[in-house]
């Protein structure tokens, strides 16, 4: 990663973290203002991690440096995949569970959540894990890799609760490419959380009243 993740706590001594990562051509900022919407005060202390990606030639752009987790070839995402660069974030975001493991927060209180391609990058480590996770947070995104996910995926987080959030107007990752995520996910057994929003490739006020009330369900 470029820069070192920003951190907010909502107390002293989090018992529970939350790992957000941004969308291409973002930073760690862009999610920041969440905390303030999301009402987590039942759960305890929640620290919030917003790693930065690393800039990179994205193709789909003309090769212009941005901040990426992995490389786009095409807007269809999924005909060709950036495997290496997609491994690669996996195993940065891996050492960000790591390292809240070894602050005293157990997986199971960890939530690895993202926008975009950062949605990507959560279910693509989170599906992986080797330890039971609270919830993977999957918005405005898809399942990468797909293919190989029922042969990667580790028996821990077999029923992990997934939320996946979909604009039904977004025109960078249409909602056709998310069901057929949503789908995918659910004919494996996975437990998702299915929403979708009058929005573009954005967020809404309605999404994170929702996303809140789910994280308190999963973080009791």
């Amino acid at each position: 990663m470029s820069l070192a993740p920003i951190e907010i706590e909502t107390g002293p001594n989090p018992t529970a973290s939350v790992i957000l990562m941004h969308g291409l051509g973002a930073d760690g900022n862009d999610f920041v203002p969440i905390c303030n919407e999301l009402d987590l005060g039942a759960i305890g202390p929640v620290r919030f991690v917003f790693p930065n990606a690393p800039v990179m030639p994205v193709s789909i752009n003309n090769g212009y440096p941005m901040p990426a987790w992995y490389d786009i070839y095409g807007a269809d995402l999924v005909k060709r995949e950036d495997e290496a660069g997609l491994r690669r974030s996996m195993a940065a975001i891996e050492g960000l569970i790591a390292a809240e493991k070894a602050r005293g927060v157990p997986a199971n209180r960890i939530v690895v959540a993202g926008f975009s391609q950062g949605c990507a990058m959560a279910l693509l480590t989170g599906l992986r894990h080797a330890e039971r996770l609270a919830g993977i947070v999957a918005l405005s995104g898809y399942l990468p890799l797909a293919a190989s996910t029922a042969a990667e995926r580790s028996e821990a987080n077999r029923d992990v609760p997934i939320f996946m959030g979909h604009g039904q107007r977004d025109g960078v990752v249409v909602i056709a490419r998310a069901t057929a995520s949503r789908d995918a996910l659910t004919a494996l057994g996975y437990a998702v959380d299915w929403h979708m929003y009058p929005m573009e490739h954005s967020v809404c006020m309605e999404e994170i009243a929702e996303l809140g009330k789910w994280l308190q369900r999963v973080l009791v």
